[in-house]
Protein backbone atom coordinates (compact mmCIF):
# COMPACT_ATOMS: atom_id res chain seq x y z
CA UNK A 1 0.00 0.00 0.00
CA UNK A 2 1.10 3.34 -1.00
CA UNK A 3 1.62 5.50 1.91
CA UNK A 4 0.95 9.16 0.66
CA UNK A 5 -2.60 9.18 -1.67
CA UNK A 6 -4.70 11.72 -3.68
CA UNK A 7 -7.53 13.11 -1.73
CA UNK A 8 -10.14 10.51 -3.63
CA UNK A 9 -7.95 7.41 -2.82
CA UNK A 10 -8.18 9.05 1.18
CA UNK A 11 -11.79 9.90 1.02
CA UNK A 12 -12.27 6.47 0.02
CA UNK A 13 -10.23 5.33 2.99
CA UNK A 14 -12.13 7.18 5.28
CA UNK A 15 -15.80 6.28 3.53
CA UNK A 16 -16.56 10.55 3.50
CA UNK A 17 -16.42 12.61 0.39
CA UNK A 18 -14.04 14.67 -0.95
CA UNK A 19 -15.96 17.83 -0.17
CA UNK A 20 -15.63 16.59 3.95
CA UNK A 21 -11.81 15.96 3.40
CA UNK A 22 -11.23 19.78 2.49
CA UNK A 23 -13.84 20.99 5.16
CA UNK A 24 -11.77 18.34 7.74
CA UNK A 25 -8.32 20.43 6.13
CA UNK A 26 -10.11 24.00 7.03
CA UNK A 27 -11.23 23.15 9.92
CA UNK A 28 -7.61 21.78 11.36
CA UNK A 29 -8.87 17.76 11.96
CA UNK A 30 -6.14 16.84 9.47
CA UNK A 31 -2.99 18.11 7.35
CA UNK A 32 -2.87 17.51 3.79
CA UNK A 33 0.79 18.01 2.13
CA UNK A 34 0.47 19.90 -1.04
CA UNK A 35 2.40 19.07 -4.26
CA UNK A 36 3.69 21.96 -6.08
CA UNK A 37 1.38 21.57 -8.23
CA UNK A 38 -1.07 22.36 -5.67
CA UNK A 39 -2.84 18.78 -4.93
CA UNK A 40 -3.51 17.32 -1.60
CA UNK A 41 -1.28 13.86 -0.39
CA UNK A 42 -2.63 12.39 2.40
CA UNK A 43 -0.59 10.24 4.82
CA UNK A 44 -2.42 6.78 5.62
CA UNK A 45 -0.05 6.37 8.45
CA UNK A 46 -1.95 9.51 9.97
CA UNK A 47 -5.11 8.70 8.33
CA UNK A 48 -5.70 5.18 9.34
CA UNK A 49 -2.79 4.24 11.87
CA UNK A 50 -4.45 0.83 13.04
CA UNK A 51 -4.58 -0.47 9.16
CA UNK A 52 -1.07 1.06 8.23
CA UNK A 53 0.41 -0.11 11.70
CA UNK A 54 -0.96 -3.72 10.93
CA UNK A 55 1.12 -3.70 7.67
CA UNK A 56 4.39 -2.67 9.48
CA UNK A 57 4.40 -4.59 12.95
CA UNK A 58 3.02 -8.50 11.38
CA UNK A 59 6.14 -9.67 12.41
CA UNK A 60 4.91 -8.24 15.86
CA UNK A 61 2.69 -10.27 18.36
CA UNK A 62 -0.64 -8.70 21.15
CA UNK A 63 0.28 -9.97 24.34
CA UNK A 64 -2.46 -9.83 26.30
CA UNK A 65 -1.72 -9.78 30.25
CA UNK A 66 -4.86 -10.98 32.85
CA UNK A 67 -4.20 -10.90 36.89
CA UNK A 68 -5.58 -11.59 40.06
CA UNK A 69 -4.49 -10.92 43.79
CA UNK A 70 -5.66 -14.60 45.15
CA UNK A 71 -6.44 -18.19 44.52
CA UNK A 72 -10.16 -17.37 45.77
CA UNK A 73 -10.12 -15.59 42.37
CA UNK A 74 -8.93 -18.11 40.26
CA UNK A 75 -12.34 -18.70 37.74
CA UNK A 76 -12.27 -14.22 37.62
CA UNK A 77 -8.57 -14.86 36.18
CA UNK A 78 -10.12 -17.96 33.71
CA UNK A 79 -12.86 -15.61 32.51
CA UNK A 80 -10.49 -12.37 31.86
CA UNK A 81 -8.51 -15.25 30.21
CA UNK A 82 -11.30 -16.05 27.66
CA UNK A 83 -12.26 -12.36 27.76
CA UNK A 84 -8.95 -11.48 25.79
CA UNK A 85 -8.32 -14.31 24.03
CA UNK A 86 -11.73 -14.07 22.45
CA UNK A 87 -10.91 -10.00 21.53
CA UNK A 88 -7.87 -10.59 19.84
CA UNK A 89 -9.10 -13.37 17.89
CA UNK A 90 -11.59 -11.01 16.60
CA UNK A 91 -9.18 -8.49 15.54
CA UNK A 92 -7.19 -10.84 14.06
CA UNK A 93 -4.23 -10.81 15.70
CA UNK A 94 -1.34 -13.29 16.65
CA UNK A 95 -1.26 -13.33 20.35
CA UNK A 96 -0.14 -14.71 23.36
CA UNK A 97 -2.60 -14.64 26.85
CA UNK A 98 0.09 -13.96 29.88
CA UNK A 99 -1.61 -14.56 33.10
CA UNK A 100 -0.43 -14.22 36.68
CA UNK A 101 -1.99 -14.68 39.96
CA UNK A 102 -0.64 -12.29 42.82
CA UNK A 103 -0.80 -8.79 44.07
CA UNK A 104 -0.37 -5.77 41.79
CA UNK A 105 2.43 -4.70 44.35
CA UNK A 106 4.59 -7.73 43.34
CA UNK A 107 6.66 -7.10 40.46
CA UNK A 108 8.47 -10.34 40.43
CA UNK A 109 5.65 -12.04 38.76
CA UNK A 110 7.08 -14.45 36.01
CA UNK A 111 3.95 -13.37 33.16
CA UNK A 112 4.67 -9.87 34.20
CA UNK A 113 8.58 -10.38 33.93
CA UNK A 114 7.76 -12.53 30.39
CA UNK A 115 5.79 -9.29 29.17
CA UNK A 116 8.23 -6.75 30.02
CA UNK A 117 10.90 -8.50 28.55
CA UNK A 118 8.62 -8.68 25.37
CA UNK A 119 8.41 -5.17 24.97
CA UNK A 120 11.57 -4.26 25.70
CA UNK A 121 13.15 -6.58 23.36
CA UNK A 122 10.81 -4.79 20.30
CA UNK A 123 8.26 -8.36 19.86
CA UNK A 124 5.18 -6.88 20.83
CA UNK A 125 3.95 -5.03 18.25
Amino acid sequence: MERFVGIGEAAEVLGVSITTLRRWEAEGKLVAEHTPGGHRRYDLAKLRPDQFRAEQDARRKTIAYARVSSHDQKDDLERQKQVLELYCARQGWTFEVVADLGSGMNYNKKGLKRLLSAIIDGSVG
